[in-house]
């Protein structure tokens, strides 16, 4: 398989993967980048508005609109601690993420790893290396834009 062929379907994968989650997001009322940020709260658990934009890659202004939308559609919520009521915890709503997205996500998940089975041991390994490694890259120049503005 030539390079340039495989970037090209590499480029496709993850723009498909970003418009999937674009229209999931929309079909349940979000936006692509509010239902991002929920992921991240389902994933880690509660957390402080600052942990989740530095996890998010936002500053905390900007993390208080998204948390203010997912609060409005009851997916969140945000719980004061009695020992310092100035920091906030936010809280995902499990059940009401599971209730919205469950049923979208049995059908892919299934799909996906109906599409995994058909691959073998030794091709699992060569996919999961190339992402594991391509995380990695990503990564890296996502932290080198933030620490120095380039690459």
């Amino acid at each position: 398989m030539e390079i340039e062929i495989f970037k090209k379907t590499t480029r496709q994968y993850f723009e498909k993967a970003l418009s999937m989650h674009e229209s999931i997001a929309t079909h349940v009322g979000l936006s692509g980048t509010d239902h991002k940020y929920l992921g991240y709260l389902i994933e880690n658990g509660e957390m402080t508005a600052g942990e989740l934009a530095k996890i998010a890659g936002l500053i905390t202004g900007a993390i208080t609109g998204v948390i203010d939308r997912l609060e409005k559609c009851k997916l969140v919520k945000r719980k004061f601690l009695q020992s310092d009521r100035r920091k906030v915890i936010i809280v995902p709503n499990l059940e009401k993420t599971n209730q919205l997205f469950s049923p979208i996500f049995k059908k892919l998940q299934k799909e996906t790893e109906h599409l995994i089975s058909s691959f073998s041991t030794r091709e699992l390994e060569v996919v999961h290396r190339y992402f594991e490694s391509a995380i990695k890259i990503m990564d890296k120049v996502s932290k080198n834009l933030k620490d120095t503005n380039g690459i």
